[in-house]
């Protein structure tokens, strides 16, 4: 079925999120979704042995259709709803946000010299319909100093990025290396979400 969409409802309020998609050529508005506790739209804890696929995927599913529920709540025109969640994954443990700059330095010193893999899930949701798509890239961080590591957190960048950094920030000098996506480590995979949009025949490029 051809439904022709020209623009679609992004469920984030992240600005890199926005400008990935503007990259592509898709319009879109803005529909976030409740930010501050308690939140119950979205359940964003790991459940026990969820692997890192399954979480990022899960949460990316359940933010779409959280965001399309709030658009037929509000009575909004209605087109396809855009979500994605973000997570690193190091020694068997899921990484979100680390909310301050004690918990950034924290996690800055494991990544320090490491490899650790950035996944990210985005799940575009039309009425009954939610699609999903997957992005898994390895990441080497070199050597990074205390110094740098203070720097870096003191500066505010890294407090609410999944994994305590923003690779299209200062901390793209800590990175020497990825296999796989770019845009998927800065929060939307556009190959993923191209995918996602043709097939509910939405307008890009």
């Amino acid at each position: 079925m051809t439904l022709g969409f020209q623009h679609i409802y992004l469920a984030s309020g992240s600005p890199r999120r926005r400008e990935l998609l503007k990259q592509i050529g898709v319009a879109f508005e803005p529909l976030l979704l409740r930010t501050q506790p308690p939140r119950t739209d979205v359940e964003e804890l790991p459940h026990p042995e969820e692997s890192p696929e399954d979480y990022v995927v899960r949460v990316a599913r359940a933010k779409a259709e959280a965001g399309w529920l709030r658009l037929y709540d509000r009575k909004l025109p209605k087109s396809p709803v855009l979500a994605a969640d973000t997570a690193i994954f190091l020694d068997g443990e899921i990484i979100g946000k680390p909310g301050g700059r004690e918990r950034a330095e924290a996690t800055l010193r494991r990544l320090s010299g490491r490899r650790h893999q950035v996944l990210t899930g985005v799940a575009l949701a039309y009425e009954d319909r939610i699609e999903a798509g997957l992005s898994v890239t390895a990441v080497d961080f070199g050597e990074v100093s205390e110094a740098e590591i203070r720097r870096y957190a003191a500066g505010g960048e890294p407090w609410d990025k999944a994994g305590a950094y923003a690779i299209q920030g200062r901390a793209g000098a800590f990175v020497a290396r990825i296999e796989g996506s770019y845009s998927g480590v800065m929060g939307l995979p556009l190959y993923e979400t191209a995918q996602l949009l043709r097939q509910f025949d939405v307008s890009l490029l």
